[in-house]
């Protein structure tokens, strides 16, 4: 007998979004001028949003929420978006104590499109740099984030209607 894996919602944005659910973490922790921002718009969708800036060695700007996930069997996360264009990554965290993320990096094409990524394909990082350790293969996911960071200074607008796993 196989388990049949539902999905699970993790973030569905609406009007009634608390955007105190959500932190932006800029390069400036570490003395850089990024500078992100988190809104909900009239469409009920959440907005990330700002620029990456490159000065005194700055180049990413996050937004981050933090709850406990149970992923059971699902091994997928599906995310409804819109981008402008830019490369981002999401990202997730399995122990509020690793200093490390797993992270998949996706394009965006300007259009609202569903971006899939497999679980066991996120990458273990800190500060930049790919550790050899284990691609993720938690049981529990306690933080996701979004991250722009493309070596480069620019404008980003990112437009997130839901994250899901299954």
């Amino acid at each position: 007998m196989s388990l049949i894996s539902t999905s699970m919602m993790l973030y569905q944005f609406d009007q009634n979004s608390a955007t105190s659910d959500w932190r932006i973490v800029d390069d400036v922790v570490m003395g850089g001028k990024s500078s992100g921002d988190f809104h909900i718009n009239e469409s009920g969708n959440g907005v990330f949003e700002g620029s990456v800036s490159l000065k005194n060695n700055g180049g990413f700007s996050s937004l981050r929420h933090s709850e406990t996930f149970h992923i059971q069997s699902r091994k997928n996360i599906r995310i409804h978006l819109k981008g402008d264009g830019s490369n981002y990554q999401f990202r997730v965290k399995s122990d509020d104590s690793d200093r490390h993320s797993y992270i998949a990096e996706f394009p965006t094409s300007g259009e609202w499109e569903t971006i899939e990524i497999q679980l066991s394909s996120m990458y273990p990082a800190f500060r930049g740099r790919k550790l050899s350790i284990a691609n993720f293969d938690q049981d529990q996911i306690v933080e996701m984030a979004f991250l722009i960071g493309n070596k480069k200074a620019q404008k980003f607008k990112l437009e997130i209607n839901s994250i899901e796993l299954f």
